[in-house]
C-alpha cells in the first residue's frame, strides 16, 4: 500500500484542510481510487482511563467517509456531508487505529447518477475500526450524503 505521485498533493490538503484532523495526527496511509485506509494515532488522542477518546474514533470514522468520498468522485462537482451515525463500542481502543474502507464503481456510478438528476444523493458506508492486532474496536454505521456544488 502506497500513494502514488497522482494523489500524493490531494492527500496532503485532505491530511491539513480540517485543522482538529491534523492535530489528532490523522494520516492517510493508502489512497487509491476507490479505496482508502486511515490511521488514527494513540496519542494525542488518549482519554481519561488511558484508552482512545470516543470523539477522535468518531472523528476517524467521519473523516474515512470523506477521503473515500474524494477518492471516488470529481472534488470540483461535488461535495459530502455526513447525515448520521451509529457507533458500536466492541472493546477499549489502546492502540494506534486503522480504518480501511472502499467503493465499487458500480457503487460510485450509482450515486452519481442520483446526484446528477436530483441534487443530492445518500449513501451507507460501514465500517470497522480496528487496532494493530485486527481487532475490531468499534463498528460504524454513517449515511453520507453527495451534493453537486
Amino acid at each position: 500500500m502506497a500513494i502514488s505521485d497522482e494523489y500524493k498533493d490531494l492527500v496532503s490538503y485532505l491530511e491539513k484542510a480540517i485543522k482538529i484532523i491534523e492535530k489528532m495526527g490523522m494520516r492517510i496511509l493508502d489512497f487509491q481510487k476507490q479505496s482508502v485506509k486511515i490511521m488514527l494515532p494513540k496519542e494525542p488522542n488518549v482519554n481519561h482511563i488511558g484508552t482512545v477518546y470516543a470523539g477522535s474514533l468518531f472523528s476517524l470514522a467521519d473523516f474515512a467517509g470523506g477521503v473515500l468520498f474524494y477518492s471516488a468522485f470529481d472534488l470540483r462537482k461535488y461535495y459530502p456531508l455526513l447525515k448520521e451515525v451509529t457507533i458500536t463500542f466492541k472493546r477499549p481502543a489502546t492502540t494506534d487505529i486503522t480504518v480501511e474502507t472502499s467503493m465499487t464503481p458500480e457503487q460510485a456510478e450509482g450515486i452519481k447518477k442520483i446526484a446528477d438528476e436530483t441534487g443530492k444523493a445518500d449513501w451507507a458506508l460501514d465500517l470497522e475500526l480496528k487496532d494493530e492486532q485486527g481487532n475490531i474496536c468499534c463498528i460504524v454505521h454513517c449515511t453520507f450524503q453527495m451534493r453537486r456544488s
